[in-house]
């Protein structure tokens, strides 16, 4: 993540705090503002990184121990949800929540997107940010954009040939899918070296090449090619899966703006866009915070520990101006997703 995606990844609560006086989001601002849940938790994410090393280094010893007995597969599951803990740590560091030093957030995106995950930070920050400011806009949030998946009728009527056929189906293929997604997000940080500044590159591009390389070595060092083969397709595939489930209810289904629509201030803008999912400590950890969602995009730099407290104050503000709060339980938040992406694709089957 370059600097500049950095300062850009805190500018949805900089852009809110200007048009804050007037508006039905200044007085939340300003109780979520007392009540300290904007300050940084460095001692929290301290702890988090280093729990999260230790455990990456307990699975790469465990490769080498079993690496010559197929029990050595059982390991990829464990390193596909630290590698998720890894690519949520580089999230929270991408929107400042873990310090706001710039420099600090810079190199702590760079080693867990990049070269812990082989992810580019500058491509996720760049994508991410323009998600946050514009969620769920037809025009301007890239996760919205037609592509492998479209998530609007409009979308889906343009589609020809095999895309036309992926989208009539989508609704069945869309978690099989996810399974390529952790490949699918390094080929795209790759790509998007020809987009970056020479001094990005320098820097991005190394780290994205030592990650390949020492992933491929690790593997081959470990266990037999047989093994790394069906060891790294195990890990890949569940990594994917785990991002899938993390992402795909956050905001799948909801209200989708578009630029002949009203304008929206912030607190609409980022609540009835956005859905949270239900749930205690088990799905704050396995989803890494996101299912906070509308806290989240409300207060991107908020530390996640601090989302959990700003609930129960986010939600009486939307019910004292009358916004529509949304949340679902776990299982109910992908029936939700997956019914409207089969209503998406529904008039390309009855043609």
């Amino acid at each position: 993540m370059s600097q500049a995606a950095s300062a850009v990844a805190d500018r949805p609560s900089a852009d809110a705090g200007r048009q804050a006086a007037g508006s039905d989001f200044a007085p939340l601002l300003r109780t979520v503002k007392g009540q300290g849940l904007l300050e940084r938790r460095v001692g929290w994410y301290t702890r988090t990184i280093v729990i999260n090393t230790l455990a990456l280094v307990a699975v790469g010893v465990g490769m080498f121990a079993l690496g010559g007995s197929w029990w050595v597969l059982l390991l990829a599951p464990v390193l596909s949800i630290l590698c998720a803990r890894t690519a949520f740590i580089g999230h929270d560091a991408g929107h400042s929540q873990i310090t706001n030093n710039r420099s600090a957030a810079h190199a702590i995106g760079l080693v867990h997107a990049n070269l812990l995950l082989g992810m580019s930070s500058s491509w996720w920050n760049d994508k991410h940010n323009r998600h946050h400011a514009n969620p769920n806009h037809l025009e301007k949030d890239p996760d919205v954009a037609p592509d492998v998946l479209v998530w609007t009728s409009k979308q889906a009527k343009v589609r020809v040939g095999f895309r036309r056929w992926l989208t009539r189906n989508q609704a069945w293929l869309f978690f099989p899918l996810t399974l390529l997604q952790g490949i699918a997000m390094k080929v795209y940080g790759f790509q998007d070296l020809r987009r970056q500044s020479p001094r990005e590159r320098l820097v991005e591009g190394p780290l994205l090449v030592a990650h390949l390389i020492g992933y491929v070595t690790l593997l081959l060092a470990a266990m037999p090619l047989g093994h790394a083969i069906a060891f790294a397709a195990l890990h890949q595939a569940l990594f994917g899966l785990h991002l899938g489930l993390a992402f795909a209810p956050n905001h799948k289904g909801m209200e989708m703006p578009d630029s002949n629509g009203e304008r929206w201030g912030h607190l609409r803008r980022q609540v009835v866009t956005s859905r949270n999912i239900r749930g205690g400590v088990v799905t704050d950890w396995f989803l890494g915070g996101l299912n906070y969602q509308i806290e989240h995009h409300l207060f991107p730099s908020m530390p996640r520990p601090h989302l959990r407290l700003a609930q129960p104050v986010v939600r009486a503000h939307c019910a004292a101006v009358g916004m529509p709060y949304t949340e679902a339980g776990f299982v109910d938040s992908y029936r939700q997703v997956l019914r409207h992406m089969y209503e998406v694709g529904e008039p390309l089957r009855v043609e």
